[in-house]
Parts: C-alpha cells; sequence; structure tokens
C-alpha cells in the first residue's frame, strides 16, 4: 500500500519561512508526478506547485517566487520550501502524488496525504 506522510507544518508569523516534505513509502518503482496543495476553511483545495519526472514545474500565480518545489525521485521525498510566507497562505497542505507503480506492477492513479497545517499569523 503506498502511502504519503506530510510534515514540517506549523505556526510562523508572516514574512517568515518553512519547508514542508512528504516522504512516499510503499515498494514504489516510479512515480509520474507529485505536487502539494491546499485548502483554507471553507475553500476549495487548489494546486500550489507540480513537479512531473523529468524536473518540470506548474505553480500557482499565488505563490511564484515566494515558493520552492523540489524532488528526491531516489528517496522519493518531495519538499515545498516556503518564503515571505503571507497570512493568505494559511491552510492545510496536501501531499499528493499521480501515476504511482510499485514493485510487482501495481499502479495507483492517484495517492493522497492526510496533510499538514500551515498557520501564518500577521
Amino acid at each position: 500500500q503506498v502511502q504519503l506522510v506530510e510534515s514540517g507544518g506549523g505556526l510562523v508569523q508572516a514574512g517568515g519561512s518553512l519547508r514542508l516534505s512528504c516522504a512516499a513509502s510503499g515498494s514504489i518503482f516510479r512515480i509520474y508526478a507529485m505536487g502539494w496543495y491546499r485548502q483554507a476553511p471553507g475553500k476549495q483545495r487548489d494546486l500550489v506547485a507540480r513537479i512531473i519526472t523529468g524536473g518540470s514545474t506548474d505553480y500557482a500565480d499565488s505563490v511564484k517566487g515566494r515558493f520552492t518545489i523540489s524532488r528526491d525521485n531516489a528517496n522519493n521525498t518531495l519538499y515545498l520550501q516556503m518564503a515571505t510566507l503571507k497570512p493568505e497562505d494559511t491552510a492545510v497542505y496536501y501531499c499528493n502524488a499521480l501515476g504511482v507503480t510499485v514493485s510487482g506492477g501495481m499502479r495507483y492513479p492517484e495517492v493522497w496525504g492526510q496533510g499538514t497545517l500551515v498557520t501564518v499569523s500577521s
């Protein structure tokens, strides 16, 4: 069974930085794409950043220039370096994986983590 476990969330003052991590486990052979989504109270879950095998990245306009997504393919770990945080960045941040192939050939189209809360105080 494939699992994604996020860590690194917490409380930070506006202007500060945080680094989120997402560790994928479960005899993983390949992951096509990994990304971070966030959901603020009362709002829908939106894409923050995504990275595809090969290294191409995609960011929400609201975080461009402030957030950086990276991926350690050897260890199936995803990171999100967040800088110049704003109160509007407050949300639960979820890790997402698309196209996960495990040893033995089983494929999981999409996997979600349980989320980690980021709170930015003004």
